[in-house]
């Protein structure tokens, strides 16, 4: 059975050379490169990760995209852009011609991100990625489902993924799915996939977090395992990598042997066109 990590972060030091943005100064004083991802996959036995270059360094790919060159097989990238320059307009159409590149992730929860998911100044974003076959990932609120149908809708061939079961940062336990009726509603809408990742981290109990067992259970069966993607989010684990793995692959009784499959692998595979071999 193919691993595949759908969400994890790597990162360098903020340097003169390479200064993060002023508002992200203070987080992560400790880098995570491609060789510290590199041996924690090797330990838990993840075959593929996904990176999503993390907020906190501004919106730039470099590491991302260095990795994925130096480990085609191993890593490829979900990159990040900035919707407010003029300039991100032309960079759609050629966005997968960058070798390890297949899509993009927005952060919707913050500004001026999360304006724009409801003003509709991010229309052209949205026509250009589904016309180039780029598919988004969305980190968003659950409250803001009804958004996100609209987009899916209006837009029925762009491929759109919910991180962290839309969950916003904050609430944990039950707290955290307060409003998971509305994350559900967009099973209804066949473009729409979810990310079940970083979902020991807002868990009250140990491992292996059978509290929130029933909002995985709810979320498999309005979406499918097809649908529904493994991730961790690594460097935010309250556990280790192999927990994290093992609480899909052994703790979860509904789970088949195909269900397995997909949802830990060849479905975020599939979703965004990354080749499996």
């Amino acid at each position: 059975m193919l691993i595949v990590d759908a969400q994890v972060h790597i990162w360098a030091a903020s340097t003169p050379a390479r200064p993060w943005p002023a508002r992200h100064a203070p987080h992560r004083p400790q880098p995570f490169s491609q060789q510290d991802l590199l041996k924690e996959m090797q330990a838990a036995g993840v075959d593929r990760a996904i990176i999503v270059p993390p907020s906190w360094e501004g919106e730039r790919n470099d590491l991302a995209l260095a990795a994925a060159a130096a480990h085609p097989n191993r890593f490829a990238i979900m990159g990040r852009i900035d919707p407010c320059l003029p300039e991100s307009r032309a960079r759609i159409a050629g966005w997968r011609t960058q070798p390890g590149m297949l899509g993009m992730r927005f952060t919707f929860h913050m500004p001026p991100f999360k304006e724009m998911l409801s003003d509709g100044s991010l229309d052209w974003l949205w026509s250009s990625a589904e016309k180039a076959g780029v598919p988004i990932m969305l980190l968003m609120h659950q409250q803001n489902s009804p958004l996100v149908d609209r987009i899916a809708v209006q837009y029925p061939k762009l491929k759109l993924v919910i991180d962290h079961m839309a969950v916003p940062p904050g609430p944990r336990g039950h707290d955290a799915f307060t409003e998971i009726d509305q994350l559900l509603k967009l099973a209804a809408r066949p473009n729409i996939a979810v990310k079940a990742s970083g979902i020991p981290a807002l868990a009250l109990d140990a491992y292996p977090y059978t509290s929130l067992h029933p909002y995985l259970r709810a979320v498999y069966d309005a979406f499918g395992a097809q649908r529904v993607f493994w991730g961790t989010d690594l460097t935010r684990l309250p556990c280790s990598y192999r927990q994290a793995l093992t609480m899909f692959t052994e703790e979860l009784p509904w789970l088949s042997e195909a269900d397995k499959e997909w949802t830990m692998g060849r479905g975020v595979c599939e979703w965004l066109g990354w080749n499996v071999v």
